[in-house]
């Protein structure tokens, strides 16, 4: 066992894990964080996306021990003050989720690609979502969603 301590979410956890424990199997089982999804365990489809240190990145093909030391945000730490991430609301105004496993996925990585490109055409979103499947093939909504969230946060930019 390995001793790891990592801050997800803001918050600050150590605990002891096998070194071939996967991330996404230590934020999902170790701290009960289950709106990462796994889907395929080979991080080819893109539903485990997490922050770590601010990049996205999928959490099925890092170890918990590789995360020591580092600040990691999941889906549940994505809202602030019960305010929706643009991102998320972009999801829920223009239907952007069907069945919705691969929705965490979706938005960890849109939200990445809106902090690197804050005004991404069309063709740059498409391109930003490539590694993340959805099985239902709702992309058309996805890419309105992060179209809208894009919008929305540069309006907010704007106020403040």
């Amino acid at each position: 066992m390995t001793q790891i301590t990592v801050k997800v979410n803001g918050k600050v956890h150590s605990h002891e894990v096998e070194p071939r424990t996967l991330l996404a199997h230590y934020l999902r089982e170790q701290l009960s964080l289950t709106g990462t999804h796994i889907g395929c365990d080979t991080s080819s489809c893109g539903s485990c996306t997490i922050h770590m240190d601010g990049m996205a990145v999928k959490s099925c093909s890092i170890l918990a021990v590789q995360a020591d030391g580092c600040e990691i945000t999941t889906i549940e730490g994505l809202a602030t003050d019960g305010q929706l991430h643009p991102v998320q609301a972009g999801f829920k105004e223009c239907h952007g989720l069907q069945c919705g496993f691969c929705t965490t996925g979706m938005i960890m990585t849109a939200v990445d690609l809106l902090n690197q490109n804050p005004d991404p055409t069309e063709s740059d979103i498409r391109h930003g979502l490539e590694g993340n499947f959805c099985r239902c093939t709702g992309y058309h909504n996805i890419v309105r969603s992060v179209q809208w969230a894009a919008e929305a946060m540069k309006k907010e930019i704007m106020v403040e």
